[in-house]
């Protein structure tokens, strides 16, 4: 037994069974939504496919809405936290482009999947409906993203790496230059348009060519 157990033993076992559950009924909810959009989803097809009462449902979640509201907000900070935490920090014996063409890599893998753009669409089809999802998808995801950037470039600026005036203009063209095409392509064209890794690099590698002639240092 350790020692959190003998401390609080039906305390712990009770919460860890109810993130169980909660966790099955949103993994199981995620499918269900993204199959089905928001109208065709109801309750008791998640309840049947997470194995859990429709009661346990309600009990996690209070409304389908605010089910869906915590399934966009955890697939885009789940993705966002791929992109920005396996980043390293740019050290001085790196090689700038090496290190921004492995940015745009990593960005462009963890946007460019099935999941992601099926939840995308799924939100955008919803925006008049709920005009906070789409907010919580951009703060949550381009924002994030944009304000990592420009951090990023501010410390690249200030090493004397890159030759800046706004960061967060940089940030932006960085950021149009390597998602922009294989985004759009991909969220009107549907997940067969999704490129190939060596297609993704190659267009990485393009964008980065391109910023590193506007904002490299000569």
């Amino acid at each position: 037994m350790t020692k959190t157990d003998s401390l609080h033993p039906s305390g712990t076992a009770e919460l860890s069974r109810s993130e169980r559950k909660h966790r099955a009924i949103l993994d199981a909810a995620t499918e269900v939504f993204l199959q089905n959009g928001y109208l065709g989803t109801n309750m008791d097809d998640i309840a049947a496919r997470s194995a859990v009462s429709k009661q346990t449902v309600y009990k996690h979640f209070e409304s389908k809405e605010a089910l869906f509201v915590e399934i966009v907000t955890s697939m885009v900070s789940v993705a966002g936290d791929r992109v920005h935490n396996q980043i390293p920090e740019f050290r001085d014996s790196d090689d700038l482009a090496a290190y921004l063409l492995n940015y745009a890599c990593q960005q462009l893998t963890v946007v460019l999947t099935p999941r992601l753009m099926q939840l995308r669409r799924l939100v955008i089809g919803e925006v008049s409906r709920f005009p906070e999802l789409a907010q919580v998808l951009y703060e949550r995801g381009p924002k994030r993203a944009m304000a990592m950037l420009t951090a990023t470039f501010t410390v690249l600026a200030e090493r004397s790496l890159l030759e800046i005036e706004d960061p967060s203009v940089a940030a932006s063209h960085f950021n149009w230059l390597i998602m922009a095409e294989p985004v759009n392509q991909v969220m009107l064209l549907g997940d067969g348009a999704i490129p190939e890794p060596e297609e993704l690099r190659l267009h990485a590698a393009q964008g980065v060519r391109v910023f590193m002639a506007a904002y490299g240092r000569t």
